[in-house]
């Protein structure tokens, strides 16, 4: 048996090693961190003024991008420079290898809302299956070495056209799953205009060598930064006001060996969604996100960390550690996949993280939606250790694990976890090897009362 799993023999108990728990994950976490390095930044730099830009916010700034970044392209290789101003962007900016985008302080990158400068449409993927859709605001496809760096702000401006679009999708979503489910090919997954599906604002899709880095994000027209099918990713020292209709901070999709850190979230849906696919697309492509570590960030938003819906490839080592909030989150940790998904979640580790009122703290679903009930896709859930995780009052439940007969959640430690009020303390059903070691939900206990 696993060093980490719990472990029962007869009527005997073998209680789950801490220290050793502790060591490995450490040994673990470590020997990720030196797969991540984040993009190589080119030491040439170019000036957006100088392809005919102007930060006056009124002149369309698409063409003055587009020529920087064939520069670019033809010096191997560039930072390219947004100086302090407006840049009004009518249409995606489109990356290319080893560049750089250094928005400065006073800087801003304001794109147009008209839905109909982000055609042509790209490849792309939608809720976690693959189409052609919207060009994303910024958008990379097959690169390496890309970064965007900065103390200046990518503005989505998009709350007059796509944030209105939610009420409108649900013939384009039903669409795109029936083509999921179908094994449509990918090159008939035609959407765009009469769809209504969103795009994001920043993508970096089958990308090697990533870096975010200090940027303010606002407006989203969908999900803010979508790495899907990327890998060695640094996101640090972002900051988002947010809060448009589904604008997730960071979604990682069929992606790995990433580090976000020290980001501060505002967000009008989750800060970080771990995503793999959907049903049978994430099964055929059968690649997990994994190796993904969050620590030394400040939640705000809907949920702070979840895993799913979206997640049928599986994803496993996640780390979530020394976290903290800047306001209210629904939710700390979300687990939320259902008998439609397949799929597994594994080796999740959230180490010393604090809120202050949640709805839920910790909650993993094997039901979400209540979708799926009919099907047997269970997803594997388990070998998920939380040391150290508090807030001052959950005002649903504080810790939640629901599987199913079929496949119950498995081996959970929970250990100093410190709730100090919760309307449902515990609620655990079709759960195997679940440990609790020094818990206390709604205060701590003190001497015994005497008798009279």
């Amino acid at each position: 048996m696993s060093l980490l799993a719990l472990s029962f023999a007869g009527s005997a108990y073998a209680a789950v090693d801490l220290a050793a728990v502790e060591k490995e994950r450490l040994a673990r976490r470590d020997s990720i961190l030196g797969l991540i390095s984040g993009a190589a930044v080119p030491s040439d730099s170019i000036l957006i003024t100088d392809f005919g830009a102007k930060g006056d916010g009124k002149k369309d700034c698409k063409k003055a991008f587009d020529r920087a970044m064939k520069a670019a392209a033809k010096r191997g290789g560039a930072r390219i420079v947004v100086p302090e101003g407006v840049y009004l962007v009518k249409g995606p900016i489109h990356f290319v290898s080893n560049v750089c985008l250094d928005v400065r302080r006073g800087a801003t990158i304001k794109f147009s809302p008209e839905p109909e400068f982000y055609l042509p449409v790209v490849e792309t993927s939608w809720e976690g299956t693959m189409l052609k859709n919207y060009s994303p605001f910024i958008y990379g496809r097959g690169l390496h070495d890309v970064s965007i760096v900065g103390e200046g702000t990518i503005d989505g401006n998009a709350s007059t056209t796509f944030s209105t679009w939610k009420s409108k999708q649900r013939k384009g979503q039903a669409r795109s799953r029936e083509m999921n489910h179908n094994e449509t090919p990918a090159a008939e997954r035609i959407f765009g205009e009469g769809w209504w599906l969103r795009p994001q604002l920043i993508q970096f899709y089958d990308c090697k060598n990533v870096t975010l880095s200090g940027v303010f994000i606002t407006n989203s027209p969908f999900w803010c930064v979508h790495l899907l099918k990327s890998e060695n990713i640094i996101c640090r020292g972002l900051r988002y006001d947010a809060k448009l209709v589904n604008n997730d901070g960071i979604d990682p999709e069929y992606s790995r060996n990433i580090l976000i850190e020290d980001i501060s979230f505002n967000n009008g849906d989750d800060n970080v969604a771990i995503k793999c696919g959907r049903d049978n697309d994430g099964w055929k492509v059968g690649v997990p996100s994994e190796n993904i570590i969050i620590r030394n960030c400040r939640f705000k938003g809907l949920h702070a960390v979840v895993i799913g819906s979206e997640m049928s490839a599986g994803v496993r080592n996640v780390f979530v550690e020394n976290c903290t909030f800047g306001g209210y989150c629904k939710r700390g940790i979300y687990i939320k996949t259902n008998p439609d998904r397949g799929g597994f979640v594994s080796d999740l580790y959230v180490k010393n993280c604090e809120f202050d009122e949640v709805e839920d703290l910790f909650y993993a679903t094997s039901m979400y939606a209540g979708e799926g009930l009919d099907n047997d896709k269970y997803t594997r859930v388990g070998n998920i250790f939380v040391d150290g995780m508090r807030c001052r009052k959950a005002s649903k439940a504080g810790l939640v694990l629901q599987g199913t007969e079929a496949e119950p959640i498995r081996n959970v430690v929970f250990s100093n976890v410190e709730i100090g009020a919760a309307e449902n303390a515990i609620s655990f059903d079709n759960t195997e090897g679940v440990e609790m070691i020094n818990c206390h939900i709604g205060g701590r206990a003190g001497v015994p009362s005497m008798a009279k």
